[in-house]
């Protein structure tokens, strides 16, 4: 806990009111929105600071949702999907509701189950011109959309691209079935066909599973 002018000292935790859990600079938390039938904002914390009359404020960084974007939510865009923005703001502690947890991309689809708490961040934006950094990601199936990970997907085995099932012409419930798939591509190449069974392909693991369950 250091000094710092004014009166106003740096601290190094808060225990969020109402609970005992404590934050620290770097984790990330639920806000309380001025308008209650909307859903708290997330912010990762950049610092604390107690006040000389004893109110604690914190310094934040906001993530963004989709639809608070230029631009709105898109197809691929999961459902909690956040943006890191270059918007950074004040607020008082006593707004904070509790902690919660920003993972990478990467780290989310590795998740057993997705908690309330739980938010994913590909993108930072920038909210003043609405663009993002990075500018381009990588897009899968004859749609050419990024990967949406509250969405199912199948992997030719051939040309080991991604698919959704609607986009092959295939029902959810049959693609969960399929042990092997080849795409129309590599069928007509090379005269392989698909075969069925009640086991999902192994080689499916990452992108197969259907919207993860709700903790």
């Amino acid at each position: 806990m250091a000094k710092t002018r004014q009166g106003k000292r740096t601290l190094d935790s808060y225990t969020i009111k109402g609970t005992n859990k404590s934050i620290k600079p770097g984790d990330c938390v639920l806000m309380r929105a001025p308008d209650s039938s909307n859903p708290p904002y997330v912010a990762r914390v950049e610092g604390i600071e107690a006040g000389a009359r004893g109110g604690v404020k914190v310094r934040v960084r906001w993530y963004y949702r989709p639809e608070e974007s230029i631009g709105g939510r898109r197809q691929f865009h999961g459902a909690k999907e956040v943006f890191l923005s270059d918007h950074y703001d004040v607020q008082s502690a006593d707004t904070i509701e509790g902690k919660c947890f920003v993972h990478s991309f990467k780290n989310y689809t590795r998740l057993d189950a997705v908690g309330n708490d739980d938010f994913f961040c590909r993108f930072e934006y920038r909210s003043a011109t609405g663009s993002f950094v990075p500018d381009r990601i990588a897009v899968f199936c004859k749609c050419e959309m990024p990967y949406n990970p509250d969405d199912l997907m199948i992997q030719c085995e051939s040309c080991y691209d991604w698919y959704h099932p609607s986009c092959i012409d295939m029902t959810v419930e049959d693609a969960k079935k399929i042990e092997h798939f080849f795409c129309q591509s590599c069928t007509t190449e090379n005269g392989k066909e698909t075969e069925k069974s009640h086991n999902g392909s192994k080689k499916s693991d990452m992108k197969v599973d259907p919207k993860r369950r709700r903790r």
